[in-house]
């Protein structure tokens, strides 16, 4: 196909961990790239990309980047009030949308802890499905990108990784995999309806992926069992309550279980999922930076 005959790929949650590598995929791809951002003075996105100011809780606001665009990919980041008003627009402008949501389906015990976000994602696919637009569900389970967000503090000054159920076993996956992922259904034919749960190759506890993030940095890291009402004091003013509940209930639930792994990532990319061991070492950097 003529690029002059590729439609636009607008991506929503541009600046996010998984629409920022999705952009990287897509201008590699040679597609047209549009980006959605309530701040695009602060976007600092690649020359390539055409950068839209927009609010998913003003639907309105959607209209100039949706002119013209063939796909949308979408990361629901507002509150659900505005959902119907924003699928009823993607689905009247563009012929396909992917739709970053979560294993809320998924019969683990991990994936069935209380969880606002499941009700929210739920709801969007059955408007998403409503309204006929071609769609495909992506549903990955724990990132491993979370890791930095948990554990760099501590690893950049040296200290011991505290952390509750330190045995709680996932199949951590490589965002790098999920932009993939995401830019192979939005762009070719054939996973239209498609619902596909990702995951990362391998079981992993929380205290062994520690111990590979110092294998990638070539030194131990030391890591302590905490108690659930220390990580609740922990998170308390920066982590919602009910992010927390769910948190700790998901990790309780998964010791002793053999994490949930699909092939998923494999079977649409046709190379396998990297390993969180490989996210590790290539990412090794960030968890020295300003130590």
């Amino acid at each position: 196909m003529n690029q002059r005959d590729i439609h636009p790929v607008l991506v929503t949650g541009a600046t996010g961990r998984v629409g920022r590598l999705l952009i990287d995929q897509l201008i590699g791809a040679g597609v047209p790239v549009r980006a959605l951002t309530r701040r695009p003075e602060a976007a600092a996105l690649p020359a390539e990309v055409e950068v839209f100011a927009g609010d998913l809780a003003v639907p309105e606001s959607l209209d100039p980047a949706l002119k013209g665009a063939g796909a949308v990919f979408l990361v629901w980041t507002a509150p659900p009030q505005t959902a119907e008003a924003v699928i009823k627009r993607l689905a009247a402008r563009v012929r396909r949308v992917v739709f970053l949501s979560s294993p809320h389906q998924t019969p683990h015990p991990f994936f069935q802890q209380p969880n606002p976000m499941a009700a929210l994602h739920a709801g969007i696919e059955r408007l998403i499905a409503a309204t006929g637009v071609e769609s495909t569900i992506i549903r990955p389970g724990m990132f491993a990108s979370n890791s930095l967000a948990w554990w760099a503090p501590a690893i950049r000054a040296g200290q011991v990784v505290r952390w509750p159920y330190g045995a709680a076993e996932s199949a951590p996956v490589d965002d790098r995999d999920i932009a993939a992922v995401a830019a192979r259904t939005l762009c070719q034919s054939g996973y239209v309806g498609g619902d596909y749960v990702l995951t990362g190759p391998e079981p992993l506890t929380q205290a062994a992926q520690v111990d590979a993030i110092g294998d990638a940095l070539g030194r131990r890291i030391a890591f302590e069992e905490m108690t659930p009402d220390e990580f609740r004091s922990l998170c308390e003013g920066t982590v919602p309550d009910s992010a927390v509940d769910m948190l700790l209930a998901a990790w309780s639930a998964a010791v002793g279980q053999p994490p949930y792994i699909t092939t998923a990532v494999a079977d649409i990319l046709g190379t396998a999922p990297r390993t969180f061991r490989q996210w590790a070492v290539d990412h090794a950097v960030a968890f020295t930076e300003g130590s």
